[in-house]
């Protein structure tokens, strides 16, 4: 028997328990972002202190950094790499002020806020992400694409242009979800609650590490895969190669780092920075020499560019060749895998919705 239609609807219950749900959920969001964020403040700071207790301790920073990620991974998760203890340091020595940090942002964003060196640039950006309710990812492609730069250098006439811009940009993203909070890997690590290995793969430029990572693994021309994410220390600076091979029938490393979003001369001159401390650190006396591999991905364009060899710009074409695949290779297999993953990205945003 079918059920009988309810004659007045309770909307109006309905929209008040929605309120009151929508108020609860964001006085734990807050509260959560709040201690999550004070307590990597206060992580930062007791390293910092530590440092200072003498020169043997600073001298021993790196092993300090790699002791404390062992320990504190085994027991506490993820969330607790060294990568992420590095970025907790630099964000007291960012912000050795308390009461500086902002609870209106989250961790995801102040890692965004970390690469930006200036601190003036860094303060407007954060500023701007609070008053504009910048997400992650406007925030890191405001970032990326110099906005702060370019706006002081654009004459008044230009300046509405420049912002226009950066406002279009912002759009082209998909809308928030603030389901997203509890989604974030660094909530779900510091809560210890668990983690779906899906989470991660929502990001484009993870996807697409993925999908390459396999992708040369399945050419079955010497790839052996050494590391991810691969950490560099040069002139204080910290720095990480996205994809590190070492190619035993070539007998050299290959370092791969990809960009979402237009090439640069300066992504040019990092990957030969990296290519020269793998020549200085890493090469061994029969060891080949090291070869770059930059891929580039945007919306409606790829380019793949190998780094030129200085000693030797002809062992490339003679040798390199025979093993490696070709730049018009990788920008269509980059092409494609953008397609995939984005596709991808689509269906898991509206399984999510529709949840």
């Amino acid at each position: 028997m079918p059920a009988t239609p309810i004659a007045n609807p309770p909307e109006q219950l309905y929209a008040q328990i929605r309120q009151v749900l929508q108020a609860a959920q964001t006085q734990v969001q807050a509260a959560v972002n709040h201690a999550m964020l004070h307590c990597y403040w206060d992580i930062g700071r007791m390293i910092v202190e530590y440092e200072q207790g003498g020169e043997a301790r600073a001298e021993y920073g790196k092993q300090t950094l790699q002791y404390l990620s062992n320990k504190l991974s085994r027991e506490f998760g993820n969330g607790f790499k060294e990568r992420n203890i590095q970025y907790m340091r630099a964000f007291y020595l960012a912000y050795p002020i308390s009461h500086a940090v902002s609870a209106k942002l989250t961790w995801t964003h102040y890692r965004h806020l970390l690469r930006v060196e200036n601190p003036a640039a860094r303060d407007w950006h954060a500023n701007e992400a609070i008053t504009q309710g910048w997400n992650t990812r406007a925030l890191d492609r405001q970032i990326s694409t110099l906005f702060y730069e370019r706006l002081l250098s654009s004459g008044d006439a230009h300046k509405a242009a420049v912002a226009a811009e950066a406002q279009q940009l912002i759009a082209e993203q998909a809308p928030p979800d603030p389901r997203d909070f509890i989604r974030d890997p660094y909530v779900l690590e510091f809560l210890q609650a668990k983690v779906d290995a899906g989470l991660y793969e929502k990001d484009l430029e993870q996807g697409l590490i993925d999908q390459l990572q396999q992708f040369l693994m399945e050419l079955g021309k010497g790839f052996a895969f050494v590391a991810r994410q691969k950490h560099l220390r040069v002139e204080g600076e910290t720095f990480f190669v996205d994809l590190v091979f070492y190619n035993y029938l070539l007998k050299c490393f290959v370092l791969i780092d990809l960009k979402i979003g237009k090439l640069t001369h300066q992504d040019v001159g990092q990957m030969d920075m990296y290519v020269r401390v793998f020549e200085e650190q890493y090469r061994g006396e029969s060891d080949n020499p090291t070869l770059g591999l930059l891929l580039c991905s945007e919306r409606n364009q790829a380019v793949a560019k190998y780094s030129q060899l200085a000693d030797n710009p002809h062992l490339f074409a003679s040798k390199y060749s025979l093993y490696l695949p070709t730049e018009e290779e990788l920008r269509l297999e980059l092409e494609r895998d953008r397609s995939l993953v984005e596709t991808a990205l689509a269906e898991q945003r509206v399984i999510y919705r529709a949840r």
